[in-house]
């Protein structure tokens, strides 16, 4: 498993470590209007998956502001936030922040992404902060586990990995 921490605390991630070249594991969270929203919703489309711990902090907040800027430019892309906020807190952030090209979606319920994609931190029940780059016959060609929970992720390599991808 990835080894990561969380302003510098060592974390336990539960879940399966995803990695390049696996099929992507299936998932069921929430839109925010409480319907389900399954990896296989967007089949046929490359997939920009984040996980991240809140949209409510300062780090989640510019990259969800960043990959909705990046997503407008995408074609054929369809690019999903993950994290556990509340659906109606999500929907909150998004309206007063207009993120229109990045889906929020909430892994409250049964954390149902955060173990299919190995990004559960057990001490905190949040997600890691994480990118994965599905191409549009599900296989995984991008991987990042960010090390510390609090930094960025490696905008720039995610983004030529969404940009290769098919």
């Amino acid at each position: 498993m990835a080894s990561i921490t969380f302003k510098g605390n060592p974390i336990t991630l539960l879940g399966n470590e995803v990695k390049v070249g696996d099929n992507a594991p299936n998932f069921t969270v929430l839109a925010n209007d409480l319907t389900p929203v399954t990896l296989a919703d967007s089949k046929g489309s490359v997939r920009l998956l984040v996980s991240t711990p809140s949209l409510d902090t300062g780090v989640c907040d510019a990259q969800t502001r960043r990959f909705n800027e990046e997503a407008a430019k995408l074609d054929n892309v369809k690019a999903l936030t993950v994290s556990v906020d509340l659906p109606f807190a999500q929907k909150r952030w998004c309206g007063a922040n207009g993120i229109e090209n990045v889906q929020t979606v909430s892994d409250h319920r049964d954390l149902s992404f955060g173990e299919a994609y190995g990004v559960h931190m057990k001490e905190l029940r949040l997600l890691a902060r994480a990118v994965f780059i599905v191409d549009s016959d599900d296989k995984v060609t991008y991987v990042e586990y960010v090390s510390e929970g609090t930094d960025h992720p490696n905008y720039e390599a995610a983004l030529e990995a969404v940009k290769a991808a098919k």
